[in-house]
């Protein structure tokens, strides 16, 4: 019996290259997104197996849930009675992708349940998202509470360093959207708003953020300013975690491009060799 040498219509190859794109490693923003940052529960307590327990539990869900496919989301879980009713929201940082997103907020809700055991409120901040919930209302609500302040130690007065932090400041400060990032020189910066917040309200929460983060933090070579619904971030020379955790994904996103259009490259080199024994054996045939 002959047999039929194998065919490659352009079809095929196009399902060669998807397979290669869809298993080919795909490195997380940050190997340290669920580092822990803050955390904080509210006094008021629920009564175990009570409605709220179960409205909270189905809050969380919905939480963990929709973090697989979009990076803010908020949600109200109404009872038979005002007291039963629960408010939650959860953000990722801009630059996390879906997978990512959704493992750190799973993660942020089971420390949130460990943290704030029986409790009607609990907020998480992890390095790559937040989340909240609470009894009393805060969706939309604006808040510039201190909830976080983290400077690192002074490298002393460089006026060109100085310019660069808070030009790349002044840059986030002036960005659209509630998640804003950028950079100057060495410096780098990071800033976002709940997704709660108006664009005026999200202004208003990062003007104060900025504004403290400077007077605070002086000449340290790095920053944190976590308020209630906003932060602001900086580093100089990437010696804050998230810099380099952001400084290593990029040359890792690197890597892997460049291990897949190697793949695609032998793929094709494959394909033009096999089409070459096919028409070889088709002439010897005839």
């Amino acid at each position: 019996m002959a047999q039929t040498s194998p065919s490659f219509s352009p079809s095929s190859i196009f399902l060669i290259i998807i397979v290669i794109l869809c298993f080919s490693p795909n490195p997380s923003v940050s190997a340290n997104t669920d580092s822990f940052l803050y955390g904080g529960c509210t006094q008021q307590q629920f009564t175990p197996n009570s409605a709220y327990e179960s409205n909270l539990d189905s809050l969380l869900t919905s939480l963990v849930n929709s973090a697989t496919y979009s990076a803010y989301n908020n949600f109200t879980i109404l009872g038979s009675s005002a007291p039963d009713v629960v408010y939650g929201l959860y953000q990722c940082r801009g630059d996390l992708s879906m997978p990512d997103c959704a493992a750190c907020v799973a993660g942020a809700v089971t420390r949130a349940g460990a943290l704030c055991e029986q409790r009607c409120g609990g907020a998480v901040q992890l390095e790559g998202c937040y989340v909240k919930y609470d009894n009393a209302t805060f969706l939309g609500v604006e808040d510039k509470t201190v909830v976080l302040k983290k400077c690192g130690p002074s490298v002393g007065y460089n006026s060109d360093a100085m310019a660069s932090r808070d030009a790349v400041l002044t840059g986030l400060a002036g960005s659209g959207g509630p998640f804003r990032n950028g950079g100057s020189g060495k410096v780098r910066g990071m800033a976002q708003c709940t997704g709660d917040l108006s664009f005026a309200e999200c202004q208003d929460c990062l003007g104060e953020a900025i504004g403290r983060l400077k007077n605070d933090c002086g000449t340290a070579d790095y920053g944190d300013m976590f308020l209630a619904k906003c932060y602001a971030r900086y580093s100089t020379g990437g010696s804050h975690g998230y810099s380099k955790a952001h400084e290593k994904s990029n040359g890792e996103g690197e890597k892997t491009f460049a291990i897949i259009i190697g793949l695609l490259a032998g793929v094709a080199i494959l394909i033009i060799f096999l089409a070459f024994l096919r028409k070889l054996c088709e002439d010897r045939g005839k």
